[in-house]
């Protein structure tokens, strides 16, 4: 089961870094064709991603994994992925309208001016129009991770991965598009995923069932996890932007973007680590199998611990480094932004992944009610509350610090009610 495992997270990280490094790629590019103002903009339009990521990843793989649950258990199941892509479909077109006729209304409410609205107009068009297959891509993925197809879940990330930077790459300089050049959509990884549904490996259902909204929400109790892992980076980023402008301005703002975009590698290593263990958790768990439950839960613990050290000591020992790959301008005043920043944010790192793993496995299990207190703490309550509070009393240091003492106060919560669970138990059985 070891070795089963290994492989799971392995892949499922491969895949999540793959997206993460394409990310890092686009910003690079923004950076050189635009500058300071190229990645204000892009830190104002991170928000959007993460709304649609996190619709997305809460109907995709919540259904997937109440799909896995249930096959386990040997109950019919064969609905959920056309429930899943239909649902997703719906959800995504009022963002395909925004795209069509608002894009630069809604940059406005989400704080550019005249100049950034100008350049992030047609970016974020591209970006609302394509929001059907970012919300599906989550369906497709989590379905065939789900049925065990992890190696062509990661074939397909990889390829569109690739795929992205090189066509980013022409669409901005060789055909001189700029900034809209970057938009992109993830169809290559949905047509790579694709070729599982129409193998004889597939053991999925395709049966049509009328839309309904007692099973979406079942489904979503199990991905609100997901919601909010994917939510958070929207809200962390909003708040933060509105704190940033008011503390110092645009350059502040673009001075994030290098952490955001950094602190997005950190967090699909953790949110891969617990969508790779997910699927076993689920099917141990649905078997009823206890003892392979706990297992699991360890190794998982325990990956996400030594990943959290090694990666705020490579932000400590690098920092300059990385944020010169997005300072093509030389700004000195970013810079000096960044290097604070960089290393004070990734300390949140230090309890994150322990979150995550925690938040995702308590999901897996069909215990909904601790993982969504978890998440909604993480992703938005105390991560809002803490930059608030500490920014009015340490200015941009407290900003950074608010990850940190949120993902603290997380951990504590999490702990508290899982002990309250065991005691519980304890009281039944007595």
């Amino acid at each position: 089961m070891l070795k089963k495992f290994t492989k799971y997270v392995f892949q499922s990280v491969a895949s999540m870094m793959g997206q993460s490094v394409y990310i890092l790629a686009d910003t690079f590019f923004i950076s050189v064709s635009s500058g300071a103002n190229g990645l204000a903009v892009l830190n104002l339009i991170l928000p959007v991603f993460g709304i649609m990521f996190a619709i997305g990843s809460m109907i995709g793989i919540g259904s997937a994994t109440r799909y896995g649950i249930r096959r386990a258990k040997g109950e019919e199941a064969d609905h959920y992925f056309t429930q899943s892509i239909s649902w997703a479909v719906l959800f995504s077109i009022p963002f395909m309208l925004i795209g069509i006729f608002f894009p630069d209304k809604f940059l406005a409410l989400l704080g550019a001016d005249a100049e950034l609205i100008a350049l992030g107009k047609t970016y974020l068009r591209i970006v609302l129009v394509f929001a059907p297959f970012f919300m599906c891509n989550y369906s497709v993925t989590a379905f065939a991770r789900n049925d065990y197809a992890t190696s062509t879940v990661m074939a397909g990330s990889l390829a569109g991965s690739a795929f992205n930077i090189v066509f980013d790459y022409i669409f901005i300089f060789p055909a001189g598009l700029g900034f809209s050049g970057a938009a992109f959509c993830p169809c290559v990884t949905m047509l790579v995923c694709s070729t599982h549904y129409f193998s004889k490996k597939c053991n999925i259902g395709f049966k049509w069932k009328k839309l309904s909204v007692r099973h979406l929400i079942s489904c979503c109790q199990l991905g609100v996890s997901a919601f909010v892992g994917e939510i958070s980076s929207a809200v962390i980023t909003f708040i933060f932007n509105m704190l940033i402008l008011g503390l110092t301005g645009s350059t502040g703002v673009a001075a994030y973007g290098v952490v955001a975009n950094l602190s997005l590698v950190g967090m699909a290593i953790m949110n891969g680590m617990a969508q790779g263990a997910q699927p076993l958790i689920s099917e141990s768990f649905g078997k009823g199998a206890s003892g392979d439950v706990k297992k699991l839960l360890r190794w998982a613990l325990t990956c996400a611990a030594a990943i959290e050290i090694v990666m705020v000591a490579l932000v400590w020992t690098f920092t300059d480094p990385f944020i010169a790959v997005f300072n093509s301008e030389n700004n000195q005043l970013l810079l000096e932004y960044a290097h604070t920043g960089l290393r004070l944010y990734f300390l949140g790192f230090l309890f994150a992944g322990v979150n995550i793993m925690l938040v995702a496995y308590f999901s897996a299990t069909a215990n909904p009610r601790p993982a969504i207190i978890g998440s909604l703490l993480r992703g938005a309550i105390a991560i809002g509350i803490c930059a608030i509070i500490l920014s009015r009393i340490l200015g941009m240091n407290g900003v950074w610090l608010s990850f940190l003492a949120s993902e603290m106060i997380t951990f504590a919560v999490i702990l508290i009610l899982s002990k309250y669970k065991e005691s519980r138990k304890t009281n039944e059985y007595a």
